[in-house]
């Protein structure tokens, strides 16, 4: 426990910060997480919104939540982009010797 009369004021502080933060940072991870699992615009949306909200309390550093944006765009554009696996080429025939 702190001994300081200034440590103690800390103390509080952070337990009221903490209180503050934790659901912020709760629905941040979940959003993240769906928009991980499922790249749809909906979540993608909401993910987004989340990192803007946390970033705007002070919960996480603005170039983080670039950062996770960034990801998450990315996996979402190579889920989009991924091309249909192509049907298997017919062998050619070979040419015979003479």
């Amino acid at each position: 426990m702190p001994i300081l009369r200034n440590a103690k004021k800390a103390l509080k502080v952070s337990k009221r910060k903490a209180k503050v933060n934790t659901p912020v940072r709760s629905r941040l991870k979940t959003t993240v997480d769906a928009a991980k699992k499922k790249a749809e615009p909906a979540t993608l949306s909401s993910a987004f919104s989340a990192i803007d909200k946390a970033v705007r309390r002070h919960v996480i550093h603005r170039k983080k939540a670039s950062r996770m944006k960034s990801q998450l765009a990315k996996r979402a554009a190579k889920t989009e982009a991924a091309p249909a696996p192509k049907a298997a080429a017919k062998p050619k025939a070979k040419a015979s010797k003479k």
